[in-house]
């Protein structure tokens, strides 16, 4: 089936059937029903099978799921059977947050160099990554393969970096910087937009205390 085919919806789930099955298998779970895993996920037994038949057969009637079998499929559909090599651009909290979070090298996630301008922030040691001046950004990529730009820096200094990668033909991009970038159709961005998710809890909670959730 093809990517367009499959809503954006489902693809976000994906991740949390990976973390969950992942966390079945530390614990020794080897199957498991689509029932169990609506009640550990809070969807419904319905949704898993709809959700994952769109990726093809994996479960059993009446056996269920191989735990082992299924989280390795998802890591396939994921694309995480290789490493990807990262660099960030800015090494501010939100950057060095991120280069701290050893659970993303365990996803096949590295973090190979930090760049900023600050001259108080360059030369700074960041579990095991010096930050680097971002003058030294373009070749750096000319020299070392790098698969995804991380950009934790604020967006008024992203129009002096993003040339800079599209000419240097990053693949993808994981923007934080909240602004809208207009990249290559070969370049994947994925934006992250923390005070958005902050404001919908803000909107959940209010539609609670009024009574309409």
């Amino acid at each position: 089936m093809q990517q367009k085919d499959i809503s954006i919806a489902v693809i976000k789930r994906l991740p949390r059937y990976y973390r969950y099955l992942g966390d079945l298998l530390e614990h020794g779970v080897t199957r498991i029903s689509s029932n169990d895993l609506a009640r550990r996920m809070n969807l419904t037994a319905s949704q898993i099978r709809q959700d994952l038949n769109k990726f093809g057969c994996f479960g059993q009637q009446g056996y269920g799921y191989n735990v082992e079998l299924l989280y390795e499929e998802i890591k396939s559909i994921l694309g995480l059977q290789r490493t990807y090599n990262l660099v960030i651009i800015g090494g501010g909290n939100l950057g060095q947050t991120l280069a701290n979070y050893s659970n993303f090298q365990k996803r096949g996630f590295k973090f190979t160099a930090i760049f900023d301008k600050n001259p108080r922030l360059i030369g700074h040691n960041v579990r095991g990554l010096e930050i680097i001046d971002v003058s030294g950004l373009d070749a750096y990529l000319k020299n070392n393969p790098v698969d995804i730009a991380v950009l934790a820096l604020p967006k008024a200094n992203v129009a002096e970096v993003l040339p800079i990668l599209v000419q240097n033909n990053i693949s993808g991009i994981w923007n934080f910087s909240h602004v809208d970038l207009k990249t290559p159709d070969s370049i994947t961005v994925e934006n992250v937009h923390l005070t958005d998710s902050l404001l919908t809890l803000s909107y959940r909670l209010s539609q609670r205390e009024k009574g309409e959730l």
